[in-house]
């Protein structure tokens, strides 16, 4: 004790002592120096309450499907946010349980935690763990961390517990784990619990299993490294422990815990931004929504923005006919790449090509150095390793594929796939212009019946040259002609005759044809070949879909519809779309005259695979259309409540099939087959989409005569005996 004495009277000792008081004094001049620089903005400036008020979360805008997907987004930010009604209690635990266990008794800063900090970081070397309550994750989720030099850990820090005590004194505890959870980034571009949700497991948070909202609060720890997707190994072994924790503070029982804990990780990853599952859809549907927007404010007179204010935008696609379309056309075309690839093969077409990018200048050494690059092919989207000429080449000689279904009594888009992958491939082939072919020739036939033509007339199927037209010579499909014997007008049309159909077009008259197309809104026709008979002429797939609506409609045009409303994050509707108006392009009767026949050529005519090879039962009208060289096949086929038009080719003319493997029975008609099979095979779409024609009987008694009458003296004798 004398000893003690002695010691703290010793000069030495007082010295030391004042002037270690001297600088903890110091320090806490300075530190409270130092936060009011801060607190009164000396190091930028700190929003008030009124700021802290009015704090909302961008919102990305969801693209929403008739059946109730969300099949795209636009954003600033790719998130969705939630109410607090609809975060499930486990996950709510979770995140107390292993980012802030003191959460609702603290006042946004925890002196406990900092304590913790200090000593186990500065005097124990352990500099796992930072201190910061949610509250203060939040205010740096929101306002980000700036840099300040050496002095930016120690500014950051203090003005997130000035912000923290100051958004603590606004909302209640509830709220600011609302807006934690709707803000927190989850990495891969995503905030928010929802869109983490809806990417790692494919459902609503609301629905999540405590295993899964365990992965989720584990994933906050390092965004990449407990990524469930790319290291499941780190996110099991981090989902575990946060399922530890959860158990240690009572949230869930000991044996609860450890039955978790012996789970196996279960994803359904979801990315619908990369996937694109309805990509070209998504597309078009952006460039209308912003159309509708322009003249729309909110109550303060502002103008709503897409990409942040989380409208919603119910659309007319049924992503399950989707689905159906895009698993169709991959299946055919992988097949018939294969066949095409061979064809190309035999005709040495790429050493064509390259010579012709070799003339051109097109083609450099270095064109031909391989790597590693993504590209598109049958099986999705795979690292291959090829030249930028092996990738040209790739993509010039693919087959590509679009399929367009509407409702044509309301115009609904119900499938539109505008190629092969939206990412790789965006040009929208629905709406790319290509030759027509037979497919148009159900347009001059119904202008014919609008003008007093009827299915018994009787045109020729005689070969000529029209020396006025610079000597062209048309030919039937299968070359074959008579000399003495026309073809009836429905059956002309139902096995595509060619030579029938240029007769029939010149005793139509040219105008009559012209005047139909504007009335259906095709492109104008400039050049006056009378080959725009046979369909030489270019629509695109959207064009002459929204044309067989009329024969579906009983002659009634409806423009396709995107867009059934839009509304805004609360749900309060911006937009409704209206009835649809429809445009009388065709009188009842010639579209049923026109139906029937192309009845027949499901049934008996160019189209019969369907009924042969798929099976489909329905009642169903169609064409087939085949252009010249094999360049484009096209299918167009309809019913009451349906219109599906699929179109196949390459992204040039150039490449194309030798054979009839490029005839739109072959090429283009199998996709619809597939569609339209698993159509009929769903009872709900089934009745909703493949429903039955209600023609007059005497529609199709109209079309009782003979397919081929023969002219001449043994004509001539036949009738008069008969």
């Amino acid at each position: 004790m004398e000893t003690l004495k002695q010691f703290l009277k010793n000069p030495l000792f007082k010295k030391y002592l004042k002037y270690f008081l001297i600088t903890i004094a110091s320090l806490i001049s300075l530190s409270v120096l130092f936060f009011f620089a801060v607190y009164i903005g000396i190091f930028g400036s700190l929003p008030n309450k009124a700021k802290l008020s009015a704090i909302n979360n961008l919102e990305a805008s969801q693209v929403i499907s008739s059946d109730n997907k969300i099949i795209g987004k636009y954003f600033t930010q790719n998130r969705t946010n939630i109410t607090w009604d609809q975060v499930p209690d486990h996950l709510k635990n979770a995140l107390i349980a292993t980012e802030d266990k003191r959460f609702f008794t603290h006042k946004g800063y925890d002196i406990q935690s900092y304590f913790r900090v200090f000593f186990k970081g500065l005097l124990m070397g352990d500099n796992k763990g930072g201190g910061s309550t949610l509250t203060q994750q939040l205010v740096k989720n929101l306002y980000g961390r700036h840099d300040f030099s050496i002095l930016s850990l120690p500014v950051n820090k203090v003005k997130e517990i000035i912000i923290a005590a100051r958004i603590e004194s606004i909302f209640t505890k509830e709220e600011l784990l609302l807006l934690y959870l709707n803000s927190v980034p989850f990495g891969e571009n995503l905030y928010g619990i929802e869109t983490a949700s809806q990417r790692y497991f494919n459902k609503p948070a609301s629905n999540l299993k405590v295993e899964e909202s365990a992965v989720l609060v584990g994933l906050l720890k390092a965004n990449t490294t407990f990524n469930p997707r790319l290291n499941p190994k780190n996110s099991l072994d981090r989902r575990n422990m946060v399922l530890d924790l959860m158990g240690k503070q009572a949230y869930l029982t000991v044996k609860e815990a450890d039955s978790l804990q012996k789970l196996p990780l279960k994803l359904h990853y979801e990315n619908i931004t990369l996937e694109a599952p309805a990509g070209y859809f998504v597309h078009q549907v952006k460039q209308k929504t912003l159309e509708i927007l322009e003249n729309l404010k909110d109550e303060n007179g502002k103008e709503y923005d897409l990409e942040k204010d989380g409208l919603k935008i119910y659309t007319t696609l049924n992503m399950q006919v989707q689905k159906m379309a895009t698993e169709s056309i991959q299946k055919h075309l992988a097949e018939m790449q294969k066949v095409l690839d061979k064809e190309l093969e035999n005709r040495n077409f790429k050493k064509a090509w390259l010579r012709k990018l070799k003339t051109d200048g097109n083609l450099a050494d270095k064109d031909q150095e391989k790597r590693n690059v993504e590209v598109f092919d049958w099986k999705g989207v795979v690292t291959k390793n090829m030249s930028k000429i092996d990738s040209l080449w790739h993509y010039y000689k693919m087959l590509n594929a679009a399929v367009l279904i509407t409702n044509p009594k309301n115009g609904a888009v119900i499938t539109w796939v505008g190629g092969n992958d939206f990412r790789k491939l965006p040009f929208d082939m629905v709406q790319s212009h290509r030759q027509i072919a037979s497919a148009f020739k159900p347009i001059l036939y119904a202008t014919a019946f609008e003008h007093d033509f009827e299915p018994c007339n009787y045109m020729e199927n005689t070969e000529k040259s029209y020396a006025e037209y610079n000597n062209w010579a048309p030919k039937n499909f299968d070359y074959k002609s008579t000399q003495d014997s026309t073809v009836a007008l429905w059956y002309s049309l139902s096995h595509s005759m060619n030579l029938p159909t240029v007769d029939l077009y010149f005793k139509l008259g040219r105008q009559k044809l012209l005047n139909t197309c504007n009335k259906l809104n095709f492109p104008k026709i400039k050049d006056d070949a009378p080959s725009m008979a046979l369909g030489t002429l270019d629509l695109s797939l959207f064009e002459i879909v929204r044309a067989y609506g009329a024969f579906a409609n009983k002659g009634q045009i409806t423009e396709p519809a995107m867009i059934n409303k839009i509304t805004d994050a609360s749900g309060k509707i911006l937009y409704e779309r209206e009835a649809a108006k429809h445009e009388k392009v065709f009188s009842v009767k010639t579209s049923q005259i026109i139906t029937a026949i192309l009845q027949k050529a499901i049934n008996q005519g160019t189209g019969t695979r369907i009924r042969n090879q798929y099976g489909i039962h329905a009642d169903l009208a169609g064409k087939t259309g085949t252009a010249q060289n094999y360049t484009d096949a096209w299918f167009i086929a309809y019913t009451p409540d349906l219109v599906i038009g699929t179109w196949v080719g390459a992204s040039t003319p150039d490449v194309h099939f030798y054979s009839g493997q490029g005839s739109g029975s072959s090429l283009a008609l199998p996709i619809v087959g597939n569609v339209l099979r698993s159509i009929e095979q769903d009872a709900k779409l089934r009745k909703q989409l493949l429903t039955p024609f209600s023609i007059p009987y005497n529609i199709y008694d109209d079309m009782e005569c003979d397919p081929y009458r023969q002219t001449g003296i043994t004509g001539f004798f036949r009738r008069l005996f008969n």
